[in-house]
């Protein structure tokens, strides 16, 4: 009999990563049944999946929906959505602890969470202000406390956010040329990973080997990039000149239009410290070796995903 796997975001970028994955892997689809959670069940995304997988409404705003949509789930994909502004840390990281809580009332026994680094944490308290991360943290901590068998997923900075956040993709200069630029030096690292093709791979390790992986993070990335590997590989798919360039704090908060200080930090943060910390390297190694299939390089995403450079 198969377990029912309860998938939060559903139709965004990770929970579709995560339902295809199993759908298509011939030991998880037999192993798992799906059962697709999103607020709004009508939209296209849902659609497409809809003679699939279970599709049920839930809402963390709504606990009664979610105990109903986590009635008879085994193991539970749990993923929260960034709430900037004020109060945003305290909104993302009630959402957590709410669908954590009523996956433990129902009995559900496995919770695979989205979660991020504490950037406050790994830098001694030196950069406060990265909020999303800190939620997702916090909610990590908080579901390690609890009576329920856990694994984490820690996602490195999408290749999808160059196309979904124009103001991080090269921008034209007066010569021509475009120009990837941050505050931070060009040669500071920064895991990428495509999180709609390979969000899957790292999840099925964990439903493939729930308990080998309890209590594990999956620090996930294909690799570590500088911002001049970035532009290089951009200049090969495009077939235009993009150079990496370092400009001033001042100048890449004026041309970021939401949540300047959010970027600057996290970017700043990065390159003193490490995404992941001191260990970026061994973590991501550790597990790239461990996900479910290859992984897709930069250059393989842009080739599959021209950048439409504005």
């Amino acid at each position: 009999m198969s377990n029912i796997l309860a998938v939060f975001g559903a139709t965004g970028q990770q929970g579709n990563s995560v339902i295809n994955h199993v759908l298509d892997d011939p030991e998880l689809s037999q192993k798992y049944k799906i059962r697709a959670i999103t607020r709004d069940v009508n939209p296209e995304k849902a659609k497409t999946f809809a003679n699939k997988v279970e599709v049920v409404q839930g809402d963390v705003r709504n606990r009664a929906s979610l105990e109903k949509a986590l009635t008879g789930v085994h193991t539970v994909f749990a993923m929260t959505t960034p709430s900037f502004g004020p109060g945003g840390l305290e909104i993302e990281y009630d959402s957590a602890r709410t669908i954590a809580d009523v996956a433990v009332e129902t009995g559900t026994e496995y919770i695979i969470f989205s979660t991020l680094p504490s950037v406050k944490e790994i830098s001694g308290g030196k950069y406060t202000k990265v909020t999303h991360f800190e939620a997702k943290a916090q909610a990590e901590r908080y579901i390690r406390g609890l009576p329920i068998k856990s694994a984490f997923y820690s996602p490195g900075f999408f290749m999808q956010n160059f196309q979904s956040m124009p103001f991080l993709a090269p921008q034209k200069a007066p010569d021509g040329t475009w120009v990837l630029a941050r505050h931070t030096s060009t040669k500071a690292r920064v895991p990428m990973i495509d999180a709609v093709g390979d969000t899957g791979k790292f999840i099925g390790a964990i439903l493939g080997e729930p308990d080998r992986f309890e209590g594990q993070t999956f620090c996930a990335a294909t690799a570590l990039y500088t911002l001049e590997e970035v532009a290089t590989v951009m200049s090969k798919a495009i077939g235009k000149t993009v150079v990496a360039r370092q400009i001033s704090v001042e100048e890449f908060a004026k041309n970021t239009p939401f949540e300047p200080d959010v970027f600057v930090e996290t970017f700043s943060y990065g390159e003193e410290f490490g995404y992941y910390g001191p260990d970026s390297g061994k973590l991501i190694a550790w597990a790239a070796d461990n996900a479910r299939g290859r992984l897709s390089t930069l250059e393989e995403f842009l080739h599959a995903h021209p950048l439409q450079l504005l």
